[in-house]
This record gives C-alpha cells, sequence and structure tokens, in this order.
C-alpha cells in the first residue's frame, strides 16, 4: 500500500512539474512571437531558451519513460524470482516429505523467525518447535538452520538464468 503511494504520489509530482515545464514554455514563446517584430538581443536570449527549454522537457520526458519501463521489467523479474524462491522451498518440502506443521515451521525458520517466536504464532511450546526442526533437519539432510537456508538457496542459484541478471542495465 505504501509503495502505491509514493509511487502514485511521484507521478503527480513529475506530471505537476511537466506541466509547469509546459506553461513556462508557452509564456516564454508567447512572449517570443510577441517582440518577434522588434528582433533584439532580448529577444534571441528569449528565443534560446525556449529551445533550451523545449530540449529538457523532450529529454526529461525521454528518460522518464525509460525509467519506468526499467522499473516495470525490473518488477517482472522479481515477481518470477519470487515465484521461483517459493517453488524451490515447495519442491524441496515435497521432497523431503515434510507434514504440514513442518512446512510451516520450515518456512518460518529459513524466513528467520526464532524458535521462541515461531511457538507464539503456531501457539505451541518451545519444545514442539525444537522437535519439529530436528525432523525437518534429518528429513533434510542437514544439521542446523543456516545449512537449510543454504540447501534452498543454493539450488534457487543454480537456476538463474545469470544472463538476465548481467542485462539489467545499471543506473548512471
Amino acid at each position: 500500500m505504501t509503495h502505491n503511494r509514493s509511487q502514485t504520489l511521484r507521478r503527480n509530482m513529475f506530471l505537476a512539474a511537466a506541466i509547469l515545464q509546459v506553461s513556462c514554455g508557452i509564456v516564454f514563446t508567447t512572449d517570443v512571437f510577441i517582440e518577434l517584430a522588434e528582433f533584439t538581443r532580448h529577444t534571441w536570449v528569449e528565443l534560446v531558451g525556449v529551445i533550451a527549454l523545449a530540449i529538457g522537457a523532450v529529454v526529461t520526458l525521454s528518460q522518464y519513460l525509460q525509467l519506468l519501463r526499467r522499473n516495470s521489467k525490473i518488477e517482472s523479474e522479481l515477481d518470477a524470482a519470487s515465484g521461483a524462491f517459493q517453488m524451490v522451498i515447495e519442491g524441496h518440502f515435497r521432497s523431503w516429505n515434510l507434514t504440514e506443521a513442518e512446512r510451516d515451521v520450515a518456512l518460518l525458520s529459513i524466513k528467520g523467525v526464532s524458535i521462541s517466536d515461531i511457538a507464539v504464532l503456531r501457539q505451541t511450546r518451545v519444545g514442539t518447535i525444537k522437535s519439529q526442526c530436528a525432523a525437518i533437519y534429518r528429513k533434510s539432510g542437514v544439521s542446523s538452520r543456516a545449512e537449510l537456508v543454504s540447501v534452498v538457496i543454493e539450488d534457487l542459484l543454480t537456476g538463474l538464468d545469470r544472463t538476465s541478471v548481467l542485462e539489467v542495465p545499471m543506473p548512471d
């Protein structure tokens, strides 16, 4: 929700700045045409200012549209990565034959939630969560939370298409 508000605010600010720039361009252009009959040094300066303002507006609009396209592409890639991460996790959980409760505990563990907080969230005892963690580690062939996270991350990284990562343009 906050992301959408800030995005809307930024777009509205850009729109206001663009309207201001166009308004100034209209005022300057009108002034230049009014003074066209008596073409003085002042008129030349205003004409150069109008041309510079127009070029600035075109460049700004072009860059803004490029940023919108880049943002859209990055959001799509992030959505794809999030989906891929979830698929990797679910694939591991299935292959390890985790129970529904173990899946919940494993997911919270991977997210970094403490054992005591998991117990509170699941409305159970810390001992129960510890025994579920032990079962998860046994079934997955690891001996700690760090190893569990490592297994999931390693498989995700192995599956990444590195060319798409390299194609993302870096900001200037």
